[in-house]
Parts: structure tokens; C-alpha cells; sequence
């Protein structure tokens, strides 16, 4: 996909994607007891507030100058400390999921959208047809990446919260490593090009997730 010629259907998506994704770990966070990130003013679903200058505009700008296959973003990681929870470790496993259940909640509230599109003028449909389609596919795989067990992504927080001691502790301290696991598993593919082979483990891992999230889209649909 050239990203350049669908930057109009693919800006809104982005920003509500990324943004409410942490908006959501910011609120349950709050309402189980943690006020770190409402003393900064982040329990708020507008997304103007949890934009990050990087992640949010110039990662996203720099991938489509470049001409990039995916396109990939984030906002300001929200700040929680755990210990203000109710029940540290049981309601750890919520804040996390908070995250990517808000990304499956947008791709619900996209696919209904469909059922709009047939009333509006042709541009207009053609415009909304476009974030719709972006919507589900920008949240489908923000919601499945999100939830791999590396740290820092909210799937090793849930991953700690259920695990016993003996593994949880060892997952936990894959912390300052995990950014530099991820990159490796991005930048696999472009190794494997190199030498002839199919490295995509990252997206062998997250096709069947992002399908099963896309699909429920598409039922929303057919309603």
C-alpha cells in the first residue's frame, strides 16, 4: 500500500488508535486506585493529550517518506504505579488489557460504521469507506502486538500477573532488553530477504489473532 496517496483515510485512525489505546490503561488505572496519570491530566479520552512527538507524527511521517510496507505508531506510555493499585498484581492484569480491548472496541465501532457509508454522498462514502477500512486493520494489529509477552507490551503484564513466581520473575526482568527483542523481530523479515528466507516470525505469530479480530469486523458488518 502507498501510505502517501491515503494519508487522508489514514490520520484519524492512527491518532485515535494510538492515543485511546493509552487513554484506556490511564483510566482503569485510575478508577483501581492509581492516580499517577490523572495528577497529570492523562485520564482523559481526548487524544490531544497522550500525543507523543515521535511516536504519534514523525515515526509515522518518517515510514511514509520512506515508503515503509506497515505503518506503526504510539502515543506517551502512560505512567501507573502499580503499588497505588487496589490489588497490584490481580488489577495490573486489567490495566493492561485495557489497552488493546480499546483497539478491539474501535474496530467494533468501525465495522458498524458500515452500515452509514450506503447513505452519504458518493465522495463523502468513498472518504469514510477508506478510515473504516484503515480503522479495522490499524486496530486489529495494534490490539494482537500489544498483547505478545515481551515487556514492556501489556501482554508480559498480564503474563506476570497469572504466572507463577518461578516465571513471572524472569519475564519481569526482560524489561530493559524487550525494546531491543522487538526491534530484532521487526527487522527480521528484512534479514531473511537478504539470505533468501522467510523470517517473518512476528507476523506468522500475529496473522491468526489480526484475522480473528478482522473477521468479527466483518460480522459486525453483515448485520
Amino acid at each position: 500500500m502507498n501510505y502517501l496517496q491515503v494519508l487522508p483515510v489514514i490520520v484519524i485512525p492512527l491518532l485515535l488508535a494510538v492515543t485511546l489505546h493509552e487513554a484506556a490503561h490511564a483510566w482503569v488505572a485510575y478508577k483501581l486506585g492509581d492516580n499517577t496519570a490523572k495528577s497529570l491530566g492523562r485520564v482523559s479520552f481526548n487524544p490531544f493529550v497522550h500525543i507523543d512527538l515521535f511516536g504519534t507524527i514523525i515515526l509515522p511521517v518518517i515510514l511514509l517518506i520512506s515508503g515503509t510496507p506497515f505503518l506503526f505508531g504510539y502515543a506517551k506510555p502512560v505512567p501507573i504505579n502499580f503499588r497505588n493499585l487496589h490489588h497490584p498484581r490481580r488489577d495490573m492484569i486489567f490495566v493492561a488489557l485495557a489497552g488493546p480491548a480499546a483497539n478491539v472496541i474501535l474496530v467494533i465501532l468501525a465495522a458498524l460504521l458500515f452500515h452509514i457509508v450506503g447513505f452519504l454522498p458518493a465522495v463523502a462514502a468513498k472518504w469514510l469507506l477508506g478510515n473504516i477500512r484503515f480503522a479495522i486493520e490499524i486496530n486489529a494489529i495494534l490490539a494482537a502486538f500489544n498483547m505478545l509477552p515481551i515487556p514492556p507490551l501489556d501482554g508480559s503484564r498480564v503474563a506476570v500477573g497469572i504466572l507463577p513466581d518461578i516465571l513471572a520473575r524472569p519475564l519481569s526482568r526482560l524489561e530493559p532488553y524487550g525494546m531491543f527483542i522487538i526491534i530484532g523481530l521487526l527487522l527480521l523479515p528484512m534479514l531473511g530477504q537478504e539470505i533468501g528466507m522467510n523470517l517473518n516470525i512476528l507476523w506468522a505469530v500475529l496473522q491468526p489473532a489480526i484475522n480473528l479480530i478482522e473477521q468479527l469486523a466483518v460480522v459486525i458488518a453483515q448485520i
